[in-house]
């Protein structure tokens, strides 16, 4: 029972795997997505672009009736005529053509993004085999196939019956029209059921992209065992052990540096150490180190502490004995604790004396710091 756990592919797979596939091409695509767009933007194309293609179309018939009798042996004017020709198509339908070639371009983005691999492209020995070929046509994929191949069709006789008899009356009197408006009127009625149909096949593309998307996850999804392995494989790289090192350290950092506006005072080397230091009376507890660095770092933590107001002592032995024994987020010792209490004894009456409410403090002269704690 254990092993076939351990091989069921149950997991979700991970940014790694994620990527891998992309890498190959292995993205979710809608092929309905783009049919709707591409079908959708034809007619209006068409529309927007249907003087521009019967004013070419004329022209071509200009230079056509333009070609005489005494024409026909000139080889450079047959060259002229069927360059302007073709000239005139061309100008007449790139706008077009280039918006459908933009949709179609585009339109396959908007689900997975772009992506580009070449060993999509290569043979693979997968393809030609029979049974990898009968698991296909019963997975859930061809179920999907069919399922939309159905659906599209009924809905497409469904929306050109309800075109065909909403305009049956419209449809049977076009031969009273001149032969021109008997033209331009089926070429918009055709535009405009080309278009209500194109539209409907959204509804198909809808239920489309959820499918592509789930089923792209789940052919993505990882053994247990797989993901195991990954971890072993990327984590035990010398690399991405640097670089999660280098992450923790600077969360580290930068918590210590929102920690220091709460801090109750900090004890400065002067510019060596500093340590800044937070008491709560009601813990019980001693005082913790909140933030503590040397140098480039103890200049930083200075520079928060004078910009949130925080007090600022000069006591090079007890910076150096905090920092050397103390880590961050840990109480002092218990042997530091005398100086420390006048620390926070001289700040307390200092804040005070600000205040008006209490004499200026007597500067301490010097620290209690045993032997063993002096650095």
């Amino acid at each position: 029972m254990a092993e076939q756990d351990s091989g069921e592919r149950s997991e979700k797979a991970t940014p790694r795997k994620e990527q891998q596939a992309k890498n190959k091409g292995q993205v979710p695509r809608s092929k309905e997505l783009t049919t709707a767009f591409v079908l959708i933007i034809s007619p209006l194309a068409l529309m927007m672009t249907s003087g521009a293609i019967a004013k070419g179309f004329v022209k071509v018939g200009d230079i056509s009736m333009s070609v005489g009798r005494n024409h026909l042996f000139n080889d450079q004017y047959l060259m002229d005529a069927l360059a302007a020709s073709m000239w005139a198509v061309f100008s007449a339908l790139i706008i077009f053509f280039a918006a459908v070639f933009i949709m179609s371009l585009v339109t396959p983005v908007l689900l997975g993004g772009f992506t580009f691999s070449v060993g999509s492209l290569a043979l693979k020995g997968n393809r030609l085999s029979p049974k990898a070929g009968f698991k296909r046509m019963l997975g859930p994929t061809a179920a999907m196939e069919l399922a939309k191949a159905v659906g599209k069709f009924s809905l497409v006789a469904f929306i050109a019956f309800l075109i065909i008899d909403s305009n049956f009356n419209k449809y049977m009197q076009l031969g009273r029209s001149t032969p021109h408006q008997e033209v331009v009127e089926a070429i918009n009625y055709i535009l405009v059921g080309l278009l209500l149909i194109s539209c409907s096949l959204i509804i198909i593309a809808i239920i489309d992209v959820p499918f592509q998307m789930w089923n792209h996850s789940k052919q993505l999804k990882m053994t247990k065992q797989e993901i195991k392995d990954e971890y072993k494989e990327t984590e035990g790289r010398p690399e991405v052990k640097s670089k999660i090192r280098q992450t923790q350290r600077e969360m580290s950092h930068r918590r210590m540096m929102e920690a220091i506006p709460e801090a109750d005072v900090v004890v400065t080397n002067p510019e060596h150490f500093s340590v800044a230091l937070k008491y709560d009376q009601f813990s019980g507890g001693a005082p913790i180190v909140v933030a503590k660095g040397a140098d480039e770092v103890a200049f930083n933590i200075r520079k928060v502490a004078n910009a949130h107001h925080v007090p600022i002592m000069q006591a090079p032995p007890l910076a150096r004995a905090i920092f050397y024994t103390t880590k961050l987020d840990q109480e002092i010792p218990g042997e530091l604790y005398l100086a420390v209490a006048q620390v926070l004894a001289y700040v307390l009456q200092l804040n005070e004396y600000k205040k008006g409410k209490a004499a200026r403090p007597k500067p301490i002269r010097d620290y209690p710091i045993p032997d063993s704690m002096k650095y």
